[in-house]
């Protein structure tokens, strides 16, 4: 019988390899990768109606091949986590100082550096190889592109030396919903890029509300996120203003769907808007607000329009007539 030293041995080994596979899954942000693979399906399904579909008006259901959206996703989960590895790596002194991000596991020297950057580089080539070997060239293509803007363009370029950093190196997480519509296309389509440009808009409201909230962290690590450098009024300005924007440019989408996703675009945009304008009053009238509240309502809003957007594409009915 094994002696209870060795079962103690064996106990602590198992604790150790378990501490050690979450801190590389942690070093991934598996929670934004959630939801960006949230906008890949319904990218895929209303791909899938759009190319099926054949000459206007006609009705196709957009269900695309299981194998593919599987395989897309587990594709788009490998770059998605490579890009945010990097991103760790780059941002390690940041995230040493910031209270949000000190429990990160280069932070926490869970993970070296070395160590985290070999893990990233690895699932960016695994997320090339498969993609190209499961979807097509140009999904690889577009997924490794996106990998190095957001490492070298955002976090390198743009993230320590401009406000508008989000705005910009926001159109990394853009990328989900193209990489999954010429997966199943082989091409990119102008819903794609309508659908890219909804995730663009969406990105300053969204981090913004954010970075209002932990303002002290960014200021203290030398971030100039637009809070830091702007008085609130002006961001929750700016926030109401994206807000508009994002809400107009879900309506593009009206061409290639059904009224379906129109009703639910309009209903939850208008939801949206009631929140942006309720941070704009309320920081107006020198009360803090709940930035917080906005941030994960702009989650929430973000899941249903393209939820939406996916049931519209599956029950494939005629598209909307509309004058653009």
């Amino acid at each position: 019988m094994p002696s209870a030293s060795t079962a103690i041995d064996a106990t602590t080994t198992g604790r150790r390899t378990r501490d050690v596979l979450r801190a590389y899954i942690a070093l991934t942000k598996p929670r934004v990768i959630e939801l960006l693979l949230v906008t890949t399906i319904p990218a895929m399904a209303l791909a899938q109606r759009w190319s099926t579909s054949g000459a206007p008006g006609r009705i196709a259901s957009g269900i695309p091949p299981v194998g593919l959206v599987l395989a897309t996703l587990l594709g788009g989960a490998m770059a998605a986590g490579s890009a945010n590895a990097l991103n760790c790596v780059v941002d390690a002194d940041i995230d040493s100082v910031m209270k949000r991000t000190k429990a990160r596991p280069i932070a926490t020297h869970q993970v070296t550096v070395r160590a985290a950057l070999v893990f990233g580089a690895a699932l960016g080539l695994g997320a090339f190889g498969w993609l190209w070997v499961t979807a097509n060239l140009l999904s690889a293509v577009l997924a490794v592109a996106t990998i190095g803007f957001y490492v070298l363009v955002y976090t390198m370029g743009l993230k320590r030396r401009t406000s508008q950093n989000i705005v910009w190196g926001g159109a990394a997480g853009c990328m989900p919903v193209v990489i999954g519509w010429s997966a199943v296309t082989g091409t990119v389509g102008w819903p794609a890029l309508v659908m890219f440009g909804v995730i663009f808009f969406w990105t300053p409201p969204h981090f913004w509300a954010l970075a209002m909230r932990f303002r002290a962290d960014y200021a203290a690590a030398g971030v100039p996120m637009l809070p830091v450098v702007a008085s609130r009024a002006q961001v929750s300005r700016q926030i109401v203003i994206y807000s508009w924007v994002m809400v107009g440019w879900t309506l593009l989408l009206l061409p290639a769907t059904s009224w379906i996703y129109g009703v639910f675009a309009v209903g939850f945009g208008g939801w949206f808007l009631l929140f942006a304008h309720r941070l704009h009053r309320a920081v107006r009238r020198g009360e803090t607000g709940s930035p917080m509240k906005l941030f994960h309502l702009s989650n929430t809003y973000l899941m249903l329009v393209f939820v939406a957007l996916a049931v519209d594409a599956v029950l494939g009915l005629p598209a909307v007539a509309v004058p653009f």
